[in-house]
């Protein structure tokens, strides 16, 4: 039976690049939407691998794809062409304007202002002159050092300060200032891909501040990311469609099931991994019990239940381990990263002790890891590890009792 509410193959858009003039490029959104409000980023000549390029690497875009792939009308100004103009923020506006006229009215979008990224201090300090002459600029973010916060220009508009290393005060937030410090990376280029000071996971955390902060300003774009989600696992469970489950997903999306390491990097190592290894792998009698669900900007998790008879082998599940026709009830947690209006990453969690426990495979007891006892004897430990008892429990929490684990002994075994 055809699910009418997923009728249409979502392909990727087509990339669609615009010259404005020497150093500054426009992109037109990589969304289904294809439209959307207007954003600036101001990048140094690293980190961007080439002036208006449109580059994945390791499944990391540069800024001017990443901001296009969230739905915006993205221009990218490169450092020569901020030095090289005293209106290159006001050709960056009139370049988005004109796009924005050709496109549909959107009365959910602003299209009373634009935001603004500028990746290092310098550049900040740069393009903060010419904001004035440029009202449609309505909020920015700064990426720099804490050593030089302090010297960082005043902002005539909201500023998010996105500051590499640990500091000894973080000001106070204000309706014009919010300041991050992030004192895992040591540089202010951590934001920027394709050079050894990027940091995957602070950049992941600065660009969700990002999002909320521009998104209240601009009146998006906001998608329904609860629909997403749910018409990715459509395709991926009830359609069966490796095509449209990867078009539901950005050009260059990552999936990982954290314990079993198993999922891709990548389009092409994604796909082949959906089509050997999961969609037309996985038990006929999957179901999910979704438990709870939250939502971020850009991201969507939920703890669920997990059911299928393991009457196949369940490569991403259970690899290598043939099947044994036990029933399972697993507890799960789905932690979906959304990019626009298609699925980035997943992070998917469970405990692989409750699987193995579920299939018969996991002892009761086993060896504890110490020298012998007197006379040739060894220890051994009661396994704490719960079966189909910790679903039931997350499920319905007074069915199983707590602390139930605390009286596990060790036990002595003659040698």
């Amino acid at each position: 039976m055809i699910n009418t509410k997923y009728d249409k193959l979502p392909f990727l858009p087509e990339t669609r690049l615009e010259q404005v003039t020497e150093g500054i490029t426009l992109s037109h959104p990589l969304s289904r939407r294809g439209h959307g409000p207007g954003f600036i980023v101001v990048v140094p000549s690293t980190g961007t691998a080439g002036p208006g390029v449109l580059a994945i690497k390791g499944g990391t875009p540069s800024p001017l794809m990443k901001w296009a792939e969230e739905g915006f009308v993205t221009v990218e100004i490169t450092e020569a062409a901020l030095s090289a103009s005293s209106d290159a923020v006001v050709k960056a506006c009139a370049a988005i304007a004109a796009c924005e006229s050709t496109q549909a009215a959107d009365p959910a979008v602003s299209r009373d202002g634009v935001g603004l990224v500028a990746y290092t201090a310098e550049l900040w300090n740069k393009v903060v002159s010419q904001l004035p002459a440029s009202p449609v600029v309505i909020g920015a973010a700064v990426y720099a050092d804490v050593s030089v916060a302090s010297s960082l220009a005043p902002s005539p508009i909201p500023l998010v300060q996105h500051l590499a290393g640990k500091a000894e005060v973080v000001p106070p937030r204000t309706p014009n200032l919010t300041a991050y410090d992030y004192d895992t990376v040591s540089s202010a280029s951590f934001a920027l891909p394709f050079q050894a000071d990027f940091n995957y996971a602070a950049e992941g955390v600065s660009h969700s501040r990002n999002l909320t902060f521009f998104k209240k300003l601009l009146g998006g774009p906001y998608f329904d990311l609860e629909a997403l989600w749910d018409e990715h696992t459509y395709y991926e469970f009830e359609n069966r469609s490796l095509e449209c489950t990867m078009g539901t997903m950005v050009q260059e999306p990552y999936v990982n099931h954290v314990p079993t390491l198993t999922g891709g990097i990548g389009r092409e190592e994604l796909t082949a991994f959906y089509r050997d290894h999961f969609i037309f792998k996985n038990p006929d009698d999957i179901e999910t019990v979704l438990l709870s669900r939250s939502m971020g900007i850009d991201r969507v998790i939920d703890e669920q239940l997990f059911k299928c008879t393991h009457n196949s082998q369940i490569d991403w599940l259970a690899p290598g381990i043939p099947p044994t026709g036990k029933k399972l009830c697993i507890p799960m947690t789905a932690v979906v990263n959304i990019r626009g209006d298609r699925l980035y990453h997943e992070h998917i969690w469970w405990d692989q002790g409750t699987v193995l426990a579920q299939l018969g495979l996991m002892p009761e007891y086993l060896p504890f890891p110490s020298p012998a006892g007197a006379g040739g004897k060894s220890l051994e430990y009661r396994v704490p590890v719960g079966g189909e008892e910790t679903a039931r429990k997350l499920e319905i929490k007074e069915s199983v009792k707590s602390n139930e684990m605390f009286a596990f002994v060790m036990r002595v075994v003659e040698e």
